[in-house]
């Protein structure tokens, strides 16, 4: 696109992912691959009013910081650049919402899109989630991998990583990182993941995300929910 063909007052999708590891077998831009892919499919079915920014590709990463690859900006610093760059998207745009797929942006996002509504921006975040998904780097982001792009995914180095439920591993993980509770760096089991699956997986986040947009009830965290 060139400026001419920007809609009046259109609706902006702002995929917001990571550069953080995804256990040996995933690429390190598998959350920005996910939330893009979601946000796209967003669009393409609410319509010629909305468009696709450039995505976010740094998060807060800190929980992967033990693995080389990870490159992380912080949850101060992500903040900031959400709520300069909405600040500018509000001078053309009509509605800003952010699709993230880690979910380490969370705090960051909510604080940024609190600040901004309370400047009368009409901002909002949805989640790229579906039922059932496992933590990181499991059968949920590996078959959402083979959809999106298969060249990138490394079946043959996938093995099972720390499968218990959040709850058990989280003191674990808030005091020593993902390492200290997998030495892979994954959280879940990614054997067994297809592209079928994937794509279906996508269907569902897309569908989810597109409904929170169209209901537009934004809740206490600044995420749009669904009635």
């Amino acid at each position: 696109m060139t400026w001419p063909d920007v809609v009046s007052r259109p609706v902006v999708l702002v995929p917001v992912g990571s550069t953080e590891q995804h256990g040996p077998h995933l690429p390190f831009d598998a959350d920005t691959a996910i939330a893009v892919s979601v946000a796209h499919a967003v669009a393409s079915k609410l319509g010629s009013h909305v468009v696709v920014a450039p995505a976010i590709n740094y998060g807060a990463s800190g929980e992967h910081q033990a693995f080389p690859g990870t490159a992380s900006i912080g949850a101060d610093v992500l903040r900031l650049v959400v709520v300069e760059l909405v600040r500018s998207l509000s001078t053309w745009a009509g509605q800003v919402v952010l699709i993230n797929a880690h979910g380490g942006n969370v705090s960051a996002l909510s604080k940024a899109v609190l600040q901004l509504v309370a400047e009368q921006h009409n901002i909002a975040w949805v989640p790229c989630t579906s039922e059932g998904a496992d933590l990181h780097a499991g059968v949920t982001e590996t078959a959402l991998m083979l959809h999106i792009r298969p060249q990138s995914v490394r079946l043959d180095r996938a093995r099972p990583g720390e499968t218990r439920p959040i709850a058990d591993i989280l003191p674990a993980l808030i005091a020593g990182g993902v390492a200290s509770v997998s030495a892979t760096g994954v959280l879940g089991d990614p054997r067994g993941a297809t592209a079928a699956e994937g794509r279906r997986l996508l269907e569902l986040m897309s569908a989810d995300c597109r409904k929170r947009i169209e209901d537009g009830v934004l809740n206490e965290r600044g995420m749009l929910v669904r009635r």
